[in-house]
């Protein structure tokens, strides 16, 4: 396709995608005939093709074998859909069994699903699988955490940064317990985990965070769904928090670590989910 943007004579002016185009590069022309304009402003997004009824909307990013129909009687219903929401559980009962090649590729194949910033795309993945590198990154966790614990309890600091911040004297006991329990076998940062998905994106991407926790919970849900078990590595996001650049210099990963998900089989599965309280909701 010599152009970006071709459309067929095949075209019934219905005007879909005009309204639907994020960025107005789509307008309506004579006889209500939608034009390609200011090009460059397109975010090859794919709505004018995923819109169009008749396949007349031609884009070079999409060709054919690209776009594909569905049937939206396929679609999980809202109640099987919210099942499944109340189902997910942070399951941390973990079996010695590794997680299928395939369900993390489809895990992988959700998170990458999920909406971006302008459609920046700008979110890689880094599945760790060895053992020695699941490992690592707890060992990565406890030398951050224990760094910060020494100063913490340097006689100088304490004496000033308790009265204003007495709130990280609270996480005190909690890095030393982490220290603990490891040394005895007990790794409370993996639970026994036999992979990991970091959520990364490259400098200079717009909104890293936000699309990298979007992408979270597009996995966290197709990891359900595959009866695999997930949770949050909250303390490894911590740690990379307070160690910008470190770990990512270990794996290789070029960008800032955004969200991070432990994944393993289940030891045990949950047959019931119970309900919250209610919603903090204020309408207006």
């Amino acid at each position: 396709m010599d152009e970006k943007i071709v459309i067929a004579e095949t075209c019934i002016g219905c005007g879909r995608c005009v309204r639907v185009c994020p960025s107005k590069v789509i307008e309506s022309g004579r006889a209500g005939h939608p034009v390609a304009t200011h090009l460059r402003r397109c975010i090859s997004c794919g709505h004018c093709v995923a819109i169009c009824p008749t396949g007349a909307f031609l884009h070079a990013d999409f060709p054919p074998e690209r776009v594909h129909g569905f049937s939206r009687g396929e679609l999980p219903s809202p109640e099987v859909l919210m099942t499944l929401m109340k189902a997910r559980r942070s399951n941390r009962a973990l079996s010695a069994e590794p997680v299928p090649r395939e369900a993390l590729e489809r895990i992988v194949e959700a998170a990458h699903r999920a909406p971006t910033a302008s459609n920046g795309r700008g979110v890689h993945f880094t599945v760790v699988v060895s053992p020695e590198e699941v490992r690592s990154l707890s060992l990565f966790t406890l030398e951050v955490f224990g760094r910060a614990a020494r100063m913490l309890e340097n006689p100088l600091v304490r004496f000033w940064l308790k009265p204003l911040k007495p709130h990280l004297y609270d996480y005190l006991p909690v890095l030393k317990r982490l220290q603990r329990e490891f040394d005895a076998g007990n790794d409370q940062i993996m639970r026994g985990a036999t992979a990991a998905l970091l959520i990364h994106s490259p400098e200079g991407s717009s909104m890293p965070a936000d699309n990298a926790n979007l992408a979270y919970q597009n996995g966290s849900l197709m990891a359900e769904a595959l009866g695999v078990s997930q949770f949050y590595m909250g303390f490894v996001c911590n740690a990379v928090r307070m160690s910008k650049g470190r770990l990512e210099k270990r794996l290789g990963i070029g960008g800032t670590i955004h969200a991070a998900m432990a994944l393993g089989m289940p030891a045990l599965r949950f047959d019931n989910y119970v309900d919250r309280d209610p919603a903090c909701v204020d309408w207006r």
